[in-house]
This record gives structure tokens, sequence and C-alpha cells, in this order.
């Protein structure tokens, strides 16, 4: 997958840099006549190294992978909102049912594309939009009330966690995140402290905002998969090869899964605290997971996601996306996820039959489609559709992140698309 970026959509990537005021007061759930040939929404919508197996050997979610005080339970914490798990048509396909209409959401939904969102980051830099409990509301709102797609997805990006725990990672504008120290030894995982709820206050009280704007439509969160993270923090910033990636995962095992054991811990915080908060589901991005072959990823890396995504299991839908992950995609599947995100490669119909069955999956309309004739553009969002009923259970997305070029009006035709059937 690339990098999560302006929404929260698959990992922050270059054109994951822009900007915004600080401390903006939260908008109304009304919005504005559409602009810049926006085409009007149709009103009425709902609102270190473990027993690694070897190639081939399906995980389970919880196998001997979770560890005591890896996600402890604090009932009275949580603040999901009673009934949306049965009514709401996002939780349902999520869980396998079939809602009567296919639910659909975006990847990168919330910004990017829109011109309040351009407006609202024109000064303000991405970490610091992301640290801004007011801001995170608006700018996870505005596609809401843009396109009423079934469910939100919590604005923010993978490297929130790292900068809390006192990592100096900057996201630079053409570039992505990048690390001013790159973790390369013993002393860099030393670096590593554990994430603590008081870490990431905006979090919480963004979330609990969000709950009281959002009505029936659920909120995702989400978070970097601990490959993804350490494919940054070895490389200090994107690669396209991950050279020292791969030199450490090969060279030094222990030192790598050390690397990724501590990330998973702070990946499972980082969700916690979103859990704890309300969110109604998670997804685990895992922008580069592509990169390896699926030996590797079994051996090197599905272990770890495997212990962030058991620690939420039985509590909320559990998402896990990557891109260029088609060999992966029965892997990714047994390492814990109750949904397969499916990047844009693979016909649903096939993936499902590479997941196999149990699990529902999300996708996965190429996101350059959005640019096509009209006529073509409701065709491939009907073969889309047609075959995702294939699978055990379907989230209409695309099969990538929003591409800034897109016309915010397509987006909305899109859903209406979708929601027809």
């Amino acid at each position: 997958m690339s990098v999560v970026h302006i929404d929260a959509g698959p990992g922050s990537g270059p054109a994951s840099v822009q900007t915004a005021p600080s401390g903006v007061a939260v908008a109304s759930a009304r919005v504005a006549p559409s602009r810049d040939g926006d085409t009007p929404h149709r009103p009425g919508r709902p609102a270190a190294a473990t027993d690694l197996p070897p190639a081939g050997a399906a995980l389970r979610s919880g196998d001997a992978l979770r560890r005591p005080g890896d996600a402890l339970r604090r009932p009275g914490d949580a603040a999901r909102r009673p009934g949306l798990a049965t009514t709401a048509p996002f939780l349902r396909a999520c869980r396998r049912d079939r809602p009567e209409t296919t639910p659909v959401w975006f990847m990168r939904q919330a910004g990017r594309v829109l011109p309040e969102y351009r407006a609202l980051r024109a000064d303000v830099p991405m970490l610091d939009s992301c640290r801004d409990p007011a801001m995170i509301t608006e700018i996870t709102m505005q596609p809401v009330r843009r396109f009423r797609p079934d469910a939100a997805i919590f604005f923010s990006d993978i490297v929130v966690p790292l900068v809390a725990i006192g990592l100096d990672i900057d996201i630079v504008a053409g570039v992505g995140p990048v690390v001013a120290e790159p973790v390369r030894d013993a002393a860099g995982l030393a670096a590593l402290r554990a994430l603590e709820p008081d870490d990431v206050p905006y979090v919480t009280q963004a979330i609990r905002s969000l709950l009281g704007e959002l009505g029936g439509t659920p909120l995702i969160g989400f978070a970097g998969a601990p490959f993804t993270l350490a494919s940054y923090l070895v490389e200090g910033g994107p690669s396209r090869n991950h050279l020292r990636t791969k030199a450490m995962m090969y060279g030094e095992p222990k030192l790598w899964h050390d690397l990724l054991d501590r990330l998973a811990t702070i990946t499972t915080a980082f969700l916690r605290v979103q859990v704890d908060a309300g969110v109604d589901a998670v997804q685990l991005f895992d922008s580069w997971a592509g990169a390896l072959s699926e030996d590797d990823y079994r051996r090197y890396v599905a272990p770890h996601s495997a212990r962030v995504l058991g620690a939420f299991a039985d509590e909320v839908p559990r998402i896990h996306f990557g891109v260029n992950t088609g060999e992966l995609l029965a892997a990714m599947g047994q390492a814990g996820a109750d949904v397969v995100g499916v990047d844009w490669r693979v016909p649903l119909d096939e993936a499902a039959r590479r997941v196999g069955p149990g699990r529902a999956l999300q996708g996965n309309l190429d996101p350059a489609a959005v640019f096509a004739p009209e006529p073509v553009l409701a065709a491939k969002v009907g073969d889309v559709l047609a075959r995702g009923a294939k699978a055990e259970g379907h989230v209409f997305n695309l099969g990538h992140g929003v591409l800034p070029e897109t016309d915010p009006g397509v987006l909305a035709h899109i859903v209406d698309l979708v929601h027809a059937g």
C-alpha cells in the first residue's frame, strides 16, 4: 500500500501533505451548496521472534501470538452506540451479512479532493492537524457530509503514535514521512517506548466529538501495521526497494523481530485508545507488505500483525489492507482479519477464492476509473458489485486511495451507483 495520508487512507505517501488553520471550531453537520464541479449528493441517504509459521501454515487470530497485557479490556471505557452493529450496513457487511444495499466508503476520503479541506489545512502542517481534536472532527466529517458514505474513517496518520512517543518524524511535502534518526540497531530500538493513552489525548477527545456528530454512521479507527512502520523507521523514509529493511530482516532476524514486536505493542495501544473511545471498526494498513513474498510475509511479518489484530477479536470488525498484496490475500486474512481489503489488481471473485471462507472482502474499483466516461464508470462499478457478490460479505471501496485530481461529484455519484445496486 502507499503511505497513510490525508485521510487515514493507506499510508503516509507523498500525496498526503497539505495544510490549514488550527483551533478551528467544528462545523455544523450541514454542508454548503456544492462547488468546483461537485454534483450534490442525493438527499435522504443515511446520514521478538515467536514460533514462526512456515509458508502455507494457517495463522488463526490469537494462536499463541497474543501476549498478556496486549489488550487489557476496560468495559467501562467503551462508548460504542447500542444497536449499530445490527443496523448499519457497513458493520453488517463486515460480519458477512448481506444488507439491503452494499455499503461504501473511500480510503483517503477525508481531504485531498475537497476544496473545504484544502482551505482548512492551508497553513497547518499535517501532524499538527492530527493533534487538534476540533480539526480531526471537522476533517473526518467533511466527506461524510459531501458523499454520505456508509462509514467515516478517523482522520490521522500512521506515524502519529511514533511521534507521540517522542520520535523525530516529519511529513515532507512530495516525499512523505522522514525519520531524523533511523532505527537500525539495539540503541535505536531502545527509543521505542510504550505508548500510553495520555500520549494521545486528542484521539479520545476527537472520537467522542465524532460520535456526537455521526449519528448512525459507523466510525473506523486505523493504524499502520508493524511492517510498514518498520520500513519507514529502518529506511528513514519511503523506499522503492526496501533494501535496508530486508537486510535487517534477513541478516539480523532477532533485531528485526524485536523491532516488530515493539511496534506491534505500540500499534495495539494506539488502536486500544480508539476502540475504548468508541470506534466501531478498525483498519490495519500494511502499505508496503506487497514488497514481500508470501514466505517472507508469513515468516517475518504475519505473527506481529496477528498479535495486533488478535487483541481486538470479538470486539470490533477488523479490516486488513495492503497494496500489491494479491499473493498475500490468504495470509493476510489468516493473520486475524474479519475483512480483507483488496486492491484493484485482483478481481473480487478471484480474491474471494484466494482468501477462502469465513471473511468478508473490501474493494476494489480502480481509483483511475473515476476519470472514465460515465457509462464506463457505471459498468465498472457494476462489475465490482457483481464480483463482490461472490464473497461472503462485501464493502465497496476503491482499490486504493482517492487520487488528488478526482472530482468530488464523481465520488458522490459512485455512492449513488453502489446504493442503487
